[in-house]
């Protein structure tokens, strides 16, 4: 320390008697004040600027190393706090670090299953899931599925070694936290009661069975909050093996889209080929086709063959374009679930071999895209709650 104050003060005394030798000027104070500047530096009472995209509100500190940087539980006693240490070229990138390496401790799979953590916060987000009326807690858990960090985790402290390297202390202390998990496990336990308390003449519906999807991913969560709660200090007799797995509440998505009928209605069919074809990827979904107009659901589908006449053409092929608009129907209010539409063009020298390339390719299209369209729908289909 005592060197230190020596150079700083060195630098000063160089700054003034440089300015003492000429008149005073801007430059004179430009100079003092970038000596200012640089004796702050070196003394570690300011630091580069970031805005940290974590929400912490940890100042970044300078000059000695503390001592948490390479062993935490000197300064975060390992008995009440899980602490892990990262680092990166600025401030943003040793937080993530920090918060990465602190869902490392709890395990691979913590890790793993961050994806589904996201997918539950992204529900809170949306309002689906209403966790809990403390805003808090609804801002912690966005926070944590934006930083891929456990709800609760805190960056505690930021230093900068004046060089290149920022380090960042990630902690999660284990009263607070066994407090907070323990809440939202038993929180979620009723929110999964209330999805799934669906009268029965409601129950063979899309939303019934975005219901059970959204009921498997909370009970998914909560079995990693359990699995967290073990080791931050679980007194309150929550047994991760003891809870019911997601698993379970997919198979009864999977026996509701069984029970649930879609009727496909196609204009302008060509021997009910694209009607097959859409009949055909409801099926691999799960659902039962070729229901009636006077279902809930309806697939209305406009089929339109058209030849096309091509200037300049040097061959003699001829060719037949495709139109196809499909639309998902919910009868009870007419509003479109699912809009798609393909178009397209095939040759041939005969016109009626053109047609069937159309229809072949047509068939193809709905098949690959119908299908992955489909699947995502439901995938983000998310209840009405309200």
């Amino acid at each position: 320390m005592f060197k230190m104050k020596y150079v700083t003060g060195l630098m000063v005394m160089v700054f003034l008697m440089g300015c003492a030798s000429n008149p005073p000027n801007n430059r004179e104070a430009e100079a003092v004040a970038a000596a200012n500047a640089a004796v702050s530096r070196m003394d570690g009472s300011s630091a580069p600027a970031a805005q940290p995209q974590s929400g912490s509100k940890a100042k970044v500190s300078q000059g000695k190393q503390p001592a948490w940087v390479f062993a935490p539980d000197s300064v975060y006693d390992q008995y009440s706090f899980v602490t892990a240490v990262g680092q990166g070229t600025d401030r943003n990138q040793a937080e993530r670090d920090a918060l990465g390496r602190l869902v490392a401790v709890f395990g691979q799979s913590v890790q793993a299953d961050l994806k589904t953590i996201n997918t539950y916060s992204e529900a809170v987000s949306k309002g689906a899931v209403n966790v809990s009326e403390n805003t808090s807690v609804q801002n912690a858990i966005q926070i944590s599925a934006q930083m891929d960090a456990l709800i609760g985790a805190e960056i505690e402290d930021v230093w900068f070694d004046s060089k290149s390297t920022y380090y960042a202390v990630a902690a999660l202390e284990k009263r607070k936290a066994a407090s907070l998990y323990e809440d939202m496990i038993r929180s979620n336990e009723r929110i999964i009661a209330d999805l799934i308390a669906i009268p029965q003449a409601d129950r063979n519906t899309l939303d019934s069975f975005s219901r059970y999807q959204l009921a498997a991913t909370i009970a998914d969560v909560n079995r990693i909050y359990a699995n967290v709660l073990t080791i931050v200090g679980n007194t309150s007799g929550i047994v991760p093996g003891d809870m019911k797995r997601g698993d379970a509440y997919r198979l009864e998505a999977v026996d509701i889209t069984k029970s649930i009928p879609i009727g496909v209605i196609v204009t302008d069919d060509r021997s009910n080929r694209i009607k097959d074809a859409f009949a055909s990827v409801l099926t691999k979904q799960g659902f039962r086709s070729g229901g009636g107009t006077d279902g809930r659901y309806v697939l209305q589908v406009r089929v339109d063959f058209s030849s096309v006449d091509l200037p300049n053409q040097q061959n003699q092929n001829k060719f037949i374009r495709y139109a196809i608009n499909a639309n998902l129907i919910d009868t009870r209010d007419s509003s479109v679930l699912l809009p798609f539409n393909i178009t397209g063009r095939e040759g041939h020298l005969s016109l009626s071999e053109a047609e069937n390339r159309a229809v072949v390719a047509a068939e193809k299209k709905i098949s690959d895209s119908y299908g992955t369209l489909l699947s995502n729908y439901l995938a983000s289909l998310l209840p009405n709650t309200k």
